[in-house]
């Protein structure tokens, strides 16, 4: 028993002195919570924020998929065709924040790893759980044929919504077709977006065609009816304005 006891002590004093080290090796200004906290967690930060593609689901039932293995970071829910380029922003805890093109929060990543999903129908946020696993979302090669068609397609949505003929016309090269193509399907959902709206009808009063654009920086513009969209196709996904900041321009905002 005197053995047993003198062992026992022996490891409650050596697990005294594991944290007491761990607390020394800390910065002084942090709380004993905190510290202990750092210690723990400090090398497993990658390993707590989630695997790097994958699908999520939310509160309210939304599913997407999150796609951090590029350069940037791009969210696609599964009930919508636009992908949303989003930018990493440093928040209070450890947290990170990724936002659309337009500064705004679309989710929010603890330091622990819990997903905070921001949406119009939930502004204050609901929590996402982990799904399973996604697929990369990546702009694909595109023949000029295909195109044609999802210009056209793209058009046929957009004028559905507007209840009147409303023309996408494109000039494209090489470098620069999928994402215009991509740009199209991108603003038939804004306008699809626009025609929900209770101010919808004067709002798409103001567009008579939709032109993309090849340039040095992603860009929407309103002017004597024409809606352009300014694609750069040096940035990917992120060379192209969201659905959001289509609206925006529409409202004249």
């Amino acid at each position: 028993m005197t053995g047993e006891q003198t062992a026992s002590r022996r490891l409650g004093y050596a697990a005294l002195m594991s944290v007491a080290a761990l607390a020394i090796a800390l910065p002084a200004h942090a709380g004993p919570v905190d510290r202990l906290r750092e210690g723990l967690f400090k090398n497993r930060g990658g390993d707590a924020s989630g695997p790097a593609i994958a699908r999520y689901v939310s509160e309210e039932g939304r599913v997407f998929i999150l796609d951090r293995t590029q350069p940037v970071t791009m969210l696609k829910f599964e009930d919508s065709p636009e992908v949303w380029v989003l930018a990493p922003n440093p928040a209070p805890r450890g947290d990170v924040i990724y936002k659309n093109d337009l500064g705004e929060p679309v989710l929010r990543i603890t330091r622990l790893g819990g997903f905070t999903l921001f949406t119009d129908q939930r502004p204050s946020g609901e929590a996402v759980s982990l799904a399973g696993g996604g697929s990369p979302l990546r702009l694909a090669p595109m023949s000029p044929q295909a195109v044609f068609e999802r210009l056209a397609q793209a058009s046929l949505r957009a004028s559905r919504a507007a209840r009147r003929p409303l023309l996408f016309e494109a000039e494209a090269t090489p470098a620069s077709s999928a994402l215009i193509a991509d740009a199209a399907v991108v603003a038939s959902v804004a306008i699809i977006r626009l025609s929900q709206r209770k101010d919808g009808r004067a709002l798409l009063g103001q567009i008579s065609r939709v032109r993309f654009q090849e340039g040095k920086k992603s860009q929407a513009a309103l002017k004597n009816g024409v809606l352009t969209i300014m694609v750069a196709p040096t940035q990917g996904l992120a060379g192209r304005p969201s659905s959001e900041r289509i609206i925006k321009v529409a409202r004249g905002k």
